[in-house]
């Protein structure tokens, strides 16, 4: 056995200094030191040996091992270096030579204003609420006080998947599912993609975004509303900005409010942006209704609650300055890239 382990060292050692190519000295490598290899071969055949032989046939086994797998490295590094020297010398790079432009992209104005949205919110203490864009009708109408026979039912105004399942029309159906799983107080914004049946023009769009939100504990009045409102408006559009309610209807709020905020432009004299009037639209808001409440089991004797919606589209179109909501969408890079 000792001879047989002479040879096979003696054998490998050539094979190995003698090895020219990376191929060859991995099928070495199998021959000599692989589960089926010469050396493994000797171990398991060492039942066979006296007991007094074993642990020295064991014993030469594994230096011939040692010895081989380190003649093996040393000869993989021999090679990695001549590969390493071989492209070096072939594949120079001309390091004056001008790099490729990459065109790097952007955030898309819809995006900028989202963002700019949620940090003014988040600051203010608020949390971000998702919720589905194909929506339950129970969600997108009658939780939200809005009766079978109002006119933002009609399948002129909605798009209906079937008689109960809508695209929806607001994100205030995430307020409505946030009421019914969380116990007041509540704080959140909602922002969204939203749909309803309208034809496509200048201001409007039948897939648009909006930014909702909602507060709801005890003692809320419509002063929060309005402060909240302000604050926002001088993050978002500048410390200047002043804001004005008027009356208006929502099923869902009472008493209920658009919202206009000074135009930031001309600062309330008339301009081409606010077109003459000094003030642009910018939400609807108001006190959430005790019948919303209730549906979404929160006692209106005990706490109370405001909402506001606005359209992402129309806030990025005032603070750029863009005309036609149709570029929001056409994916023109000439267009996008100013942003």
């Amino acid at each position: 056995m000792k001879e047989e382990m002479a040879k096979i060292r003696e054998n490998s050692r050539k094979e190995i200094n003698d090895c020219k190519e990376e191929k060859q000295l991995n099928e070495l490598k199998v021959k000599y030191l692989g589960k089926k290899g010469e050396l493994t071969t000797i171990l398991r055949g060492m039942g066979n040996l006296a007991p007094e032989e074993r642990p020295v046939i064991g014993n030469l086994v594994n230096q011939v091992r040692d010895e081989l797998e380190k003649l093996v490295q040393e000869k993989e590094k021999e090679f990695n270096t001549k590969e390493l020297e071989k492209k070096l010398k072939t594949e120079n790079i001309d390091v004056t030579e001008p790099s490729k432009k990459v065109n790097l992209g952007s955030l898309h104005p819809i995006t900028q204003i989202v963002e700019e949205v949620e940090e003014i919110f988040l600051g203010m203490g608020y949390k971000i609420a998702d919720g589905p864009e194909v929506e339950k009708a129970i969600y997108n109408f009658d939780q939200l006080n809005t009766p079978p026979d109002h006119p933002a039912r009609d399948l002129q105004d909605t798009f209906y998947i079937t008689e109960d399942i809508v695209l929806r029309s607001q994100t205030s159906p995430v307020q409505a599912r946030v009421m019914e799983k969380q116990k007041p107080p509540i704080k959140i914004i909602c922002p969204g993609a939203v749909y309803r049946s309208d034809s496509v023009d200048a201001t409007h769009s039948p897939v648009f975004h909006q930014i909702e939100g909602l507060v709801v504990d005890k003692n809320i009045a419509m002063t929060d509303l309005k402060g909240t409102l302000e604050m926002f408006a001088k993050k978002c559009l500048g410390e200047n900005t002043k804001i004005r309610f008027r009356p208006h209807h929502f099923p869902f709020t009472e008493p209920s409010a658009e919202a206009d905020v000074s135009c930031f432009v001309c600062g309330g004299k008339g301009c081409k942006v606010c077109k003459g009037e000094g003030w642009i639209e910018l939400l609807g808001c108001g006190m959430v209704h005790p019948n919303v409440l209730k549906n979404c089991g929160i006692d209106p004797e005990e706490y109370s609650g405001f909402a506001f919606g606005f359209g992402v589209e129309r806030i990025a179109m005032a603070k750029f300055g863009i005309e036609d909501m149709r570029l929001l969408f056409e994916n023109d890079v000439r267009f996008l890239k100013q942003f």
